[in-house]
């Protein structure tokens, strides 16, 4: 047995490769990863795991005794609807699908995790779970999971994920301390009034100036409604209504998005536009109907003990240049954030970088990721479950 997880990832490189560029080339969208589920199976299967599957197309793995406190290991598998112009060997198989945000990485880099972990098993003064979740990207994939129950029985009491990054280098593990990633709520403003000719606007009820009052208003909520060092980003997208020159419309839609990172200040946001909304249209003699998709992120936030252990942990690992504590939060979305609303998580960035300075991040066509990151996911995951299990007993 080598001494550490490192040293052992390091020798399976070549098998974690392998993975990761199988599941490169066979993507799957949303909850629909069958292929991928299956595929992430058979090989926990010859690993000596038992995979239990977890509706729809989850895959939850328990290693270690009955007895102790609980750690969950997440990996998201799903990919993206994206026109692969990487240019890589391994590309997508799929037209329309591609790996594009480094899922497949992730699922493999918890494949590696799973083989260290059995391999040492015996060494678990606690239980791991292992969780390979679909859905990530239209944020359905956790809350399903949750729904069936993947944080207990028994209780899992701190959790942890991965995600890569194409612009930071490669090995470098960011481990972030408090709010994390942002939430994301997307809306639909609907806004009826009553069209006619443009030459008579007094006989008609004019929805587009009343989207242009709303608009106005709603710019004002993040200057004078938020307390200073409170972040919320309120953007109009897309204003839509009537489609030739001298008509007005019956009816205008808007689009848009609210980001946040705290759950206090996006409750604020989403009530006070509802307020503004419905009380500009009524001004006008309108109305306007708020409609906000249910695919919704909360705040990720990174549990400031869980987080100081991880990188406690990792320093015994990896050189304490290589391991790095961020406080400032990043403006994407992550459903990992529903798992580390139950309980206290660590949301760790890994570096993947192939050309410094490249212009292609996450979820552009032609990102690619560099393959050497791979072993270290694997080893840090490894490593953060079991220590953490050995400081709490």
């Amino acid at each position: 047995m080598t001494n550490t997880f490192l040293e052992r990832a390091m020798e399976l490189k070549e098998e974690l490769t392998a993975n990761r560029r199988w599941l490169h080339q066979h993507p799957e969208l949303d909850l629909e990863t069958k292929e991928t589920t299956a595929f992430v199976t058979e090989k926990l299967r010859e690993m000596g795991c038992n995979p239990v599957p977890v509706s729809p197309n989850g895959v939850l793995v328990t290693l270690g005794p009955s007895t102790g406190k609980t750690f969950l290991l997440r990996a998201d598998m799903d990919a993206l609807p994206i026109q692969e112009e990487s240019g890589l060997p391994f590309a997508s198989s799929t037209d329309g699908k591609a790996h594009c945000c480094g899922h497949d990485l992730h699922t493999a880099m918890l494949l590696g995790a799973a083989k260290l972990l059995k391999e040492r098993e015996s060494e678990l003064t606690g239980t791991v779970k292992l969780l390979f979740q679909p859905g990530e990207e239209n944020m359905k994939g956790a809350k399903a999971m949750i729904r069936q129950g993947i944080l207990e029985s028994p209780h899992v009491d701190a959790a942890m994920a991965i995600h890569v990054n194409s612009v930071v280098p490669t090995g470098k593990l960011l481990v972030f301390t408090g709010p994390a990633c942002a939430s994301s709520d997307l809306f639909t403003i609907k806004i009826k009034g009553r069209g006619g000719h443009g030459s008579t606007p007094n006989k008609t009820i004019d929805p587009l100036n009343v989207a242009a009052h709303i608009l106005i208003s709603l710019q004002e909520l993040q200057a004078r409604e938020l307390k200073a060092g409170e972040t919320g980003v309120l953007t109009i997208g897309s204003i839509q209504g009537g489609d030739t020159f001298n008509v007005i419309p019956s009816e205008a839609v808007m689009k848009g998005t609210i980001r946040t990172y705290s759950s206090e200040v996006q409750e604020l946001l989403i009530r006070r536009m509802k307020e503004i909304c419905d009380a500009t249209a009524m001004a006008f003699r309108a109305e306007a109907e708020v409609i906000f998709d249910p695919n919704y992120a909360i705040p990720l936030v990174s549990d400031a003990q869980v987080a100081a252990d991880a990188r406690s942990y990792l320093a015994d690992l990896f050189p304490q240049d290589q391991i790095k504590d961020i406080r400032k939060s990043f403006p994407g979305s992550e459903d990992f954030a529903f798992i580390s609303e139950k309980v206290p998580s660590v949301f760790i960035v890994l570096g993947a970088n192939v050309v410094p300075g490249t212009p292609y991040g996450q979820h552009h066509p032609k990102v690619v990721f560099h393959e050497d990151c791979l072993p270290i996911g694997a080893a840090a995951h490894a490593q953060i479950a079991m220590e953490w299990l050995k400081h709490h007993q």
